[in-house]
């Protein structure tokens, strides 16, 4: 696990507190969503749910989840129509098949590695 943000919040009461939040997967990594079996490559993750209008139309969730886990953006590789999902990380698992995504903004952003993770092309992004 590797810590991704720290999250203030206030309860409206006195001083806000801090919350550590930890990504448990990393950008460039292959996915596989735990009950539709889709894949994908992450390529960012939100600290806690962000409702905005594209998050509402693109996330993956069966039932309303607990918005406070890391929710990961993917590049979703599905034979009829590549998409981007929004998905909590409680439904994703690693993809151990090795086999390459196949989305046009991937292919564009992204190289892989001899070990299957993707790396941004050219100069590194903070």
């Amino acid at each position: 696990m590797r810590r991704w943000a720290e999250v203030a919040s206030s309860a409206g009461r006195g001083a806000a507190t801090i919350k550590t939040v930890y990504a448990k997967f990393a950008i460039g990594q292959v996915m596989r969503h735990r009950t539709c079996g889709i894949r994908g490559m992450v390529f960012d993750v939100d600290a806690e749910y962000a409702k905005t209008e594209f998050t509402e139309a693109t996330v993956l969730m069966e039932q309303p989840e607990p918005p406070d886990q890391p929710f990961y953006y993917l590049f979703a590789d599905h034979e009829q129509t590549p998409f981007v999902a929004y998905v909590p990380e409680h439904n994703l698992l690693p993809d151990l098949s090795n086999e390459p995504i196949h989305h046009p903004l991937v292919e564009a952003m992204f190289e892989r590695d001899e070990s299957g993770i993707y790396r941004w092309r050219g100069k590194k992004m903070n």
